[in-house]
Formats: structure tokens, C-alpha cells, sequence
């Protein structure tokens, strides 16, 4: 074999090398990382002595916080080391999907409180209105008495008068209802990014949610370094990152919902 012909190979066979080894650790950092002290991170650990209680923020992509903004870790630094908090979201996650791993991951840690944010992945798939108030009303009732609250869901895509937000409204209202039947409390995240989307006074785009998207989004902040505020920017956004996940912008407002809520006392205890 000639030198410049096997120079070449050689050459091609780095490179390939070196673009699965890239390709692999941003899908581990992206999609395959688990989040800080997830459910069986936190059971083989056991619960710390000194913890007066326990948070479980359970939920989807936008909970893990590995496609999105961490707000699950912005509520523990805000708490302290009193409060455990427990990473229970899974990428892709349905309200089918958190009810078959409720025991599991939820209800095996012994939260002494638990957030909900799920079922944006229900209303892009359109997984039909009675089943997803079948699984919530299930999650719900097997969650009691532990203190729970449970946060509407946030736009998909910064125009407000897309199909996609019109799809979304009833589930939001089904939220809403169930938190009221069950007597949970009931945190408008939806009603709280809204109301900023419209402050803005943005340009908002109609363009719908794309794997392609998350991966871009992916490349962003793990190979290129960008927080999740930059990387609305420059898609043109304001809250959200590719029209579904959240940047720091929409996580502090969740960070407040729900830190605000745990530091208020239970009027049921």
C-alpha cells in the first residue's frame, strides 16, 4: 500500500474515531446522564440525619434537567442541605410512563413533598384526554396524604395562538381541575410564562418542536459551551429553547413556584 494512501486511511480512521467518541459523550451528556441524586442514587444512599424533609420533583425532560434549564437544582441550592431534593424526571416521559414507575421511583424514596410537571409529551403525542386524566387521577390518589403540588404545563412554542398551545389548553385545564378535586395545590407555570411571552413583545415564531431541534440544543450547550439563555437567542426565542425545553429565564420561574410553595406552611397539617 502506497504511503499517501495509507496515510489517508489512517487520517479517516481517527477522524472517525474521534466523531462516535464525540457523538457518544454528547448523547450520554444530553439524553443517557442521570440527573443529580436521582430516585436510586438517593435510596442507595439513604436519607442523611440531619434532612428535615425530603422534595421529589417529578416529571420529564423538562424535570431531569439534561435538555433543559436544571430548576430541580436551583430548588436545592435554594433550600439548603435541610431539604433533599430528588431528580425523578425522565427524557420523554408520559403520565402512562410515571405511573408505572410511581412505587419505584416515588413513592419508594418517602418524599415528604412532591412536585409534578408532566404531560407535555401526552399533548404532542395527542394521547387522548381520558387517559390522561385516568393517570393523573391514579398518580394523584396514590400519592396522598403526601403534600403534593402540581405545576400546568408550559407553552410548546413561543406563539401563543399555535395549534400546538390551542392542543395544550385542555390539558392544562384538566391539571388544573384534578388539582382542585384532589385538594393538591396548583402552581400556573403556563399562566406565569405567558404572561412574560406577551410582556416581551417578541416576534414569535410558528415553527413546531423537532428531534433535530433537541439535538441542535444538545450541540449548543455540550460542545459549544452556551447556556440555555444564549441558546434561546439564537433561535430566536425567549423562554424556551426549541420551542419545548426550558432556559434559565423559564426556570427561575419555576424555582420560585415551587420554592415559594414548599416555605408555605400545609394548611392540612
Amino acid at each position: 500500500m502506497r504511503k499517501p494512501l495509507r496515510r489517508t486511511l489512517i487520517a479517516l480512521a481517527v477522524s472517525t474515531a474521534v466523531l462516535t467518541a464525540g457523538t457518544a459523550a454528547l448523547a450520554y451528556a444530553a439524553f443517557l446522564r442521570a440527573p443529580e441524586n436521582s430516585p436510586s442514587a438517593y435510596q442507595n444512599r439513604g436519607k442523611d440525619p440531619s434532612v428535615r424533609q425530603v422534595l421529589l420533583a417529578a416529571g420529564s425532560s423538562s424535570t431531569r434537567g439534561t435538555l433543559s434549564t436544571d430548576w430541580v437544582g436551583a430548588v436545592r441550592t435554594r433550600l439548603g442541605p435541610a431539604t433533599a431534593v430528588i431528580n425523578a424526571g425522565v427524557n420523554g416521559d408520559t403520565t402512562t410512563d410515571l405511573r408505572h414507575r410511581l412505587d419505584t421511583d416515588v413513592l419508594a424514596c418517602q418524599p415528604t413533598a412532591v412536585t409534578l410537571l408532566i404531560g407535555g409529551n401526552d399533548a404532542r403525542d395527542q394521547v387522548p384526554l381520558p387517559t390522561f386524566k385516568d393517570n393523573l387521577t391514579d398518580i394523584l390518589t396514590r400519592l396522598k396524604p403526601t403534600r403534593t403540588a402540581i405545576l400546568s404545563l408550559p407553552p410548546q412554542g413561543e406563539n401563543l395562538t399555535s395549534q400546538a398551545n390551542q392542543a395544550l389548553t385542555p390539558y392544562n385545564q384538566a391539571i388544573k381541575d384534578l388539582a382542585a378535586q384532589h385538594n393538591i395545590t396548583y402552581l400556573p407555570l403556563n399562566e406565569a410564562l405567558t404572561t412574560l411571552l406577551r410582556e416581551h413583545n417578541g416576534t414569535p415564531t410558528a415553527q413546531d418542536f423537532t428531534f433535530l431541534d433537541t439535538f441542535g440544543i444538545a450541540i449548543q450547550r455540550y460542545l459549544l459551551g452556551r447556556s440555555w439563555n444564549t441558546i434561546s437567542t439564537t433561535n430566536g426565542l425567549h423562554l424556551l429553547t426549541d420551542n419545548l425545553h426550558l432556559n434559565d429565564r423559564a426556570g427561575e420561574v419555576v424555582t420560585t413556584l415551587v420554592t415559594t410553595w414548599l416555605s408555605t406552611p400545609d394548611p392540612a397539617r
